[in-house]
């Protein structure tokens, strides 16, 4: 199995200005989220930026990137046009990792890869693992999701989804049937052919309800196949709140 991570970058975060660039007890995130990746069985591991400072701050780490162009409206976009760059064939895989995860596990990578290679009848495929904190259920910015049998996603959602009807009603507040709830974790491998397809198809009015581009891959009808994980990603950096957890983390570690 061969496939390469593409890991996209922008400054223009709104709820943390110049994230890629944040510091990590020394270093940008985007270099300590391109050397968990590199830890992964990935042929090659590119950042695909449309700053300069990105470019730069991954050059001087020794971290491959290429610079793309400002007007993508999403990581998707971005990473058609790494394929482009890249010359990557139609068939070659391609995992997306998200540039604010630096604590990704190589192995969820690597499992990511793989599934997709197992199954052809699906276009991605993308992470999962058991969700099992009432906060996180409830909370917009943690993303949910359910499958069909044989593990092929159904929907994702912001929402609390699958809504326990009878414990809800019994608590007064959103809850899940214990062993119910998944949480997505933003990784996806595609095939480079289908990546380049992607910007041409039409945006769903569930991605913009949802503010989640997965959703315009399952409104054209295309299936993405979720591997269930049993190990669960370090916190991924949303906020300033988040960034300092991820150091306390990091320093935990040293």
């Amino acid at each position: 199995m061969s496939f390469s991570v593409i890991i996209p970058a922008r400054l223009a975060s709104t709820r943390l200005p110049n994230k890629p660039l944040a510091d990590i007890e020394g270093l940008p995130m985007i270099v300590r989220v391109a050397r968990r990746a590199a830890l992964s069985k990935a042929r090659q591991v590119v950042v695909a930026t449309d700053a300069d400072a990105v470019l730069q701050a991954c050059q001087q780490h020794g971290v491959l990137a290429i610079k793309t162009r400002v007007d993508h409206v999403s990581g998707s976009d971005r990473l058609a046009e790494a394929c482009e760059l890249l010359g990557l064939d139609g068939q070659d895989m391609v995992v997306n990792v998200q540039g604010d995860e630096p604590l990704i596990a190589p192995t969820m990578i690597d499992a990511c890869a793989a599934l997709l290679a197992a199954k052809p009848q699906c276009v991605m495929s993308t992470v999962a693992h058991a969700l099992d904190d009432a906060a996180d259920f409830a909370n917009p910015n943690v993303v949910k999701l359910v499958t069909d049998a044989q593990g092929l996603a159904l929907y994702f959602s912001r929402a609390p989804i699958p809504w326990w009807r009878d414990g809800s009603a019994a608590t007064g507040q959103a809850s899940a049937q214990p062993g119910s709830a998944l949480r997505h974790v933003g990784l996806y491998a595609y095939h480079a052919g289908f990546l380049r397809r992607f910007p041409s198809l039409a945006i769903s009015p569930l991605e913009q309800i949802e503010s989640l581009e997965q959703l315009r891959v399952l409104w054209h009808g295309e299936r993405i196949a979720v591997h269930l994980s049993d190990e669960k990603p370090g916190p991924g950096v949303d906020t300033p709140e988040d960034l300092e957890r991820v150091r306390a983390h990091i320093r935990a570690a040293a």
